[in-house]
């Protein structure tokens, strides 16, 4: 690589994170202070679909930080973040229901969902080893080492590829159960709409950012061997 195209490359790297984070804190605080028109809190919101859906065994609770909001399947629960947990705002009824919506896609056992969990293992292994492989592989000049890293690359990379449907259909289930359950009317689809998706652009932002960087390494790996 150039250092032209090395610039380009890690200008990339940096900013994409860094725009699809100031997008969703940005629309986040938009629509943090609009209160929806059903006056439900963001708890209010995720028992009652959790309840239209009989999942009567999933609980919700308050967990600490900003935007930190997450279901845990091993758990049952849905953790919502402060403001999210207590306010009646249009951002709060979005984040529960999509974190509900996960909820929904565990209890019935969504084929996406199992893969990525099923990823978590070597996922997580290769976030933690796959930079030390493969730069032993380059001091050491062991193949072996590299191509492992880049192995391990893989599933992490995988990982943040799985999650995209995932987060999209958890996203599509929220959007649903909240007009279908009327804590939604037709003139706030839009303003719900730009919260859910703006949360998604993170994840897409973090898969191209795992793409890139695994084609790095398999180009620099390609270009050492010819």
């Amino acid at each position: 690589m150039t250092i032209g195209s090395m610039l380009i490359y890690f200008g990339i790297l940096l900013i994409l994170p860094l725009w699809a984070s100031s997008r969703v804190k940005k629309t986040y605080q938009k629509y943090s202070k609009i209160q929806n028109s059903s006056g439900m809190t963001g708890r209010d919101v995720a028992l009652k679909i959790l309840q239209d859906n009989g999942l009567y065994d999933v609980r919700v609770e308050e967990t600490k930080g900003f935007l930190s909001d997450h279901y845990d399947p091993r758990q049952k629960v849905v953790r919502l973040s402060p403001d999210n947990y207590h306010r009646p705002s249009q951002a709060a009824a979005a984040i529960a229901a999509h974190e509900v919506g996960h909820a929904i896609q565990h209890a019935q056992d969504y084929a996406f969902l199992r893969f990525r969990t099923a990823l978590v293992p070597m996922a997580s292994l290769g976030s933690n080893m796959a930079y030390f492989l493969i730069l032993g592989g380059i001091f050491l000049q062991a193949n072996g080492l590299y191509l492992a890293g880049i192995f391990l690359m893989a599933f992490a990379v995988l990982f943040q590829l799985v999650t995209l449907p995932v987060e999209f259909d958890a996203s599509n289930r929220a959007m649903n159960q909240l007009v279908s359950t009327g804590v939604v009317t037709s003139s706030e689809h839009r303003e719900t709409k730009k919260v859910l998706n703006a949360a998604a652009l993170t994840y897409v932002a973090a898969a191209a950012v795992a793409v890139m960087e695994l084609l790095r390494f398999v180009l620099l790996y390609l270009n050492s061997n010819n």
